[in-house]
């Protein structure tokens, strides 16, 4: 995996030497070296990876970091501390400003690039969830709203797997009453509840010996709930090997043993800081998709999921599944309604006419608003009489109680008119709910509130109104 990387070193030698590091592996690398013009160059150039050092003129990669993670231009991008520095409270420092890790040197090449391997694939799926964002944004689906980050201080569900009791409790009180902290001893007592339960953080030790944490996290990452759990696992420092393997298999970070409660706060924070920013992504996504299928008035799906679903009936008909209906429904004498109470009232009938479709259609009918008062139900695995004993129960709930009008305007009894049609094999979305609305004009000029088939040749004798 490639990418471009921003190298900040105000040592010329140092920054040759990593990046020539870098583009050996085939990485595009630029440089700065002082931190204003990082900070300008990362958001002209929106670099994959960012490796900082701390110990700068000017201003400190400290406060670089944390300039970059507080503009919204800027922080998505995983930024490493690189520094002399080996104090846990330097770490702390850095973590708590922002940064996803902190690297001491000289750095390690194989530890460097597991954990550039690591961020990158972790950017790669942010960026796309961003964008998919950006495109909602643009078409008016997602608003400022549906993106802010929440409450950072709200406390999450942590799930800590140590095979030692008294080791999992330790870690547990170092977390503090900061979260909802679980502890288990058990593998599968601990898959069970990453799949049950609504975890934010698996807390791993890979140091155990009652179970092999590397494969756990590996079928973790293989499902799809256990992709979009962060995962912090603790590590024998000496184990250079695993802690690579970690990164590879989809480790987020890693702690090293013995455990210092401030470090692992400050990375617990980290994670948690992240997920929340793709968990607020991902609902901006499913508010935007529900958005661009649904009406925006009545709650009900659009002409778009409607085609749509017509269109997957008749696939369903041609491979001989299943017989499949659609009714055109429209409200009868609306145009007074809007005319003598206000467009006002004639929304509440449209909404309440809505609450009635829901309530009286079957949970696999996709009621959908077709414009204006016309409605539409797809109704799948329904043939043309079970489909017009539907249209009629829909027709008796509409007429049995009037409509409140809302604003002390009382209420208005409401009727409707329909048109059914069964679909036919090689049929076309369009033909079928031409030959519903001629049915649903038929039913118009038979004298409203009733509802007729496309195949009804007498609309007087076929009323069923």
């Amino acid at each position: 995996m490639s990418g471009r990387i921003l190298v900040v070193d105000d040592i010329e030698p140092n920054v040759r030497l990593l990046k020539a590091k870098l583009e050996a592996e085939y990485y595009d690398v630029v440089s700065a070296s002082n931190g204003p013009d990082a900070i300008e160059l990362a958001r002209r150039t929106v670099p994959d990876l960012i490796l900082l050092d701390v110990m700068m003129p000017q201003m400190d990669g400290f406060e670089v970091c944390a300039r970059l993670k507080n503009d919204p231009r800027t922080r998505h991008i995983p930024v490493v501390m690189v520094t002399a520095l080996d104090q846990q409270e330097d770490r702390v420092q850095g973590l708590q400003a922002g940064a996803d890790d902190f690297l001491s040197k000289p750095i390690d090449d194989v530890a460097l690039f597991a954990r550039v391997r690591s961020l990158l694939r972790l950017k790669l799926v942010m960026d796309e969830l961003r964008q998919r964002e950006a495109s909602g944004r643009a078409l008016g689906a997602i608003n400022d709203t549906m993106s802010c980050l929440g409450d950072a201080s709200a406390k999450a569900n942590i799930l800590i797997l140590e095979d030692d009791e008294r080791q999992g409790q330790r870690l547990a009180r170092k977390l503090g009453e900061d979260h909802h902290l679980i502890h288990s001893t058990d593998p599968r007592d601990a898959s069970e509840r990453l799949d049950a339960e609504n975890i934010d953080l698996l807390v791993i030790n890979l140091a155990a010996r009652g179970f092999d944490g590397l494969r756990l996290c590996a079928r973790m990452r293989s499902g799809d709930k256990g992709r979009a759990i962060p995962i912090l696992a603790l590590v024998n420092p000496d184990n250079r090997e695993q802690i690579v393997r970690a990164f590879d298999i989809g480790v987020n970070d890693v702690l090293l043993r013995p455990v210092d409660s401030n470090e692992l706060s400050a990375r617990v924070n980290t994670q948690l800081r992240c997920k929340r920013y793709a968990d607020t992504l991902r609902q901006s996504l499913d508010n935007s998709f529900e958005m661009s299928v649904t009406d925006q008035l009545t709650g009900l799906h659009n002409r778009r999921l409607m085609q749509a679903r017509i269109e997957d009936a008749l696939i369903r008909l041609d491979r001989g599944v299943e017989a499949a209906s659609i009714l055109i429904a429209d409200v009868d004498f609306f145009k007074p309604v809007n005319d003598k109470w206000g467009h006002d009232a004639g929304d509440k009938v449209l909404q309440e006419l809505a609450k009635r479709m829901k309530a009286n259609m079957r949970a696999i009918d996709v009621s959908c608003r077709y414009g204006g008062e016309e409605f539409v139900v797809v109704m799948p695995g329904s043939n043309l009489d079970a489909a017009m004993q539907a249209a009629e129960r829909l027709r008796i709930a509409v007429e049995a109680e009037p409509f409140t009008l809302g604003d002390g305007q009382g209420a208005l009894s409401i009727t409707i008119s329909g048109g059914v049609t069964e679909l036919f094999q090689g049929d076309s979305h369009e033909a079928a709910l031409i030959r519903a609305d001629k049915a649903l004009y038929n039913a118009k000029k038979a004298g409203r509130n009733c509802v007729l088939s496309a195949d009804d040749k007498n609309h007087a004798n076929t009323a069923l109104g």
